[in-house]
């Protein structure tokens, strides 16, 4: 790890004790320190985790992804995870759930309530009816992976929801029924009430003021938001530095913690300007290119260097892991073939390279203390079980070995 580029405020400490079996202090001894986990929440989207209509989990692709990543989203999308009411699908996504727990990543849901991707069973009920159904989704779905996924996008993209004409859904009606504000304090406070600990985040890909004062009803109405989620899928080109800074300067105002959500940097050529949304670029083919490669590896490099030195940004979520998942784009940082490109490269450089800790010397004095320094994050010495846990106060810790 490199401390001098990592920023200070990702930096914790401990005094640790080292003793042997018997309590007695290891004095002046060198022993070896490696990193374990990172506290802060390096992601991607986990889709590839998830086991149906005949689609298996790739061991190669498996193995990449848990090599750079700490945090996966599972997709909870309500008309795929339940096409049929009563009937969802708990299996795929536990099984999936278990693989990534089992190799200790955090994992998200998303999203508990969403006017895309809705049921469309629910059309049939009336807005009272739906709303219940929507409340009891929520208790259930929350209830049954707690432990398990105990983060989640409550809700998503509320800006646009009121207004959103493409066809009917069931969540629309609500929002307009209820306002936005009132179904945002409803679902909520059904999330918080299935698990008081778990973490709650508004997401939208909408960045302009609208969504500060949607917040900011929210907030006003005792709506207990988590973190607040920013998307930037950036299929019609980077933001740039300057933007980054913009968006982190106003959503930083409310002092909450921010995750970035769904990032995408493409490798290939560029959505024209004049789509207005994304899902209108329908095309069967958009390859990757060496100079879109070069280009994407870049752009991640500089946005995780920015988000990274923002003390409010808790995580970031790159949303394709490989190409050709969502509009078929070269959005991932493996090719189809599970080739990595640069900017898989340059990301595990950074989170396991520039801002991680490998095979550090330490040396004990003559009481068997030693302090400890790196990003936040558990750390163990070779030959203890024991964990060291660097935080966002300085620890005392004891270990045996």
């Amino acid at each position: 790890m490199n401390i001098k580029t990592t920023p200070a405020h990702r930096i914790g400490e401990s005094l640790v004790r080292v003793v042997d079996k018997n309590g007695n202090p290891v004095s002046d001894k060198e022993l070896v320190l490696n990193q374990k986990s990172h506290q802060f929440l390096f992601g991607s989207g986990a889709f590839d985790f998830l086991e149906y209509e005949g689609k298996r989990v790739d061991p190669d692709r498996l193995n990449k992804w848990l090599s750079l990543f700490d945090y996966g989203t599972l997709p909870f999308y309500w008309g795929r995870y339940e096409p049929e009411e009563g009937h969802p699908l708990f299996d795929s996504r536990m099984d999936a759930a278990k693989i990534l727990r089992d190799n200790n990543v955090t994992i998200k849901g998303h999203p508990l309530c969403w006017h895309t991707v809705c049921a469309d069973w629910l059309l049939k009920y009336s807005d009272e009816v739906i709303m219940d159904k929507q409340l009891e989704r929520i208790n259930r779905d929350v209830t049954a992976f707690k432990g398990v996924i105990d983060i989640w996008d409550v809700i998503n993209e509320v800006v646009i929801m009121p207004i959103f004409d493409k066809y009917d859904n069931a969540v629309t009606r609500l929002c307009n029924r209820y306002g936005r504000v009132g179904l945002v304090k409803e679902v909520f406070a059904a999330a918080k009430a299935a698990n008081p600990n778990g973490t709650f985040l508004i997401n939208d890909f909408n960045t302009t003021p609208k969504y500060e004062q949607l917040i900011e009803e929210c907030l006003d109405a005792g709506v207990e938001i988590s973190a607040i989620g920013i998307q930037s899928h950036q299929h019609q080109g980077y933001w740039g530095k300057e933007k980054l800074y913009d968006v982190l300067k106003r959503f930083g105002r409310f002092g909450l913690p921010i995750h970035f959500t769904e990032n995408t940097l493409v490798s290939g050529t560029l959505i024209p300007e004049y789509i207005e949304d994304l899902n209108d670029w329908q095309v069967t083919d958009w390859p990757t290119t060496e100079e879109g490669e070069a280009r994407q590896a870049e752009q991640w490099e500089e946005m995780y260097r920015i988000l990274f030195a923002d003390p409010n940004i808790k995580a970031i979520t790159g949303w394709d892991f490989a190409d050709g998942a969502w509009l078929n784009a070269p959005s991932g940082l493996i090719t189809k073939d599970n080739r990595c490109k640069p900017a898989y490269d340059r990301l595990l450089s950074l989170v396991k390279g520039e801002w991680w800790t490998k095979d550090q010397i330490i040396r004990t004095n003559s009481e068997g203390f030693v302090t400890v320094s790196g990003t936040k994050g558990t750390y163990k010495i070779n030959g203890s079980d024991d964990v060291i846990t660097l935080g966002d106060e300085p620890s005392k810790t004891e270990v045996r070995i």
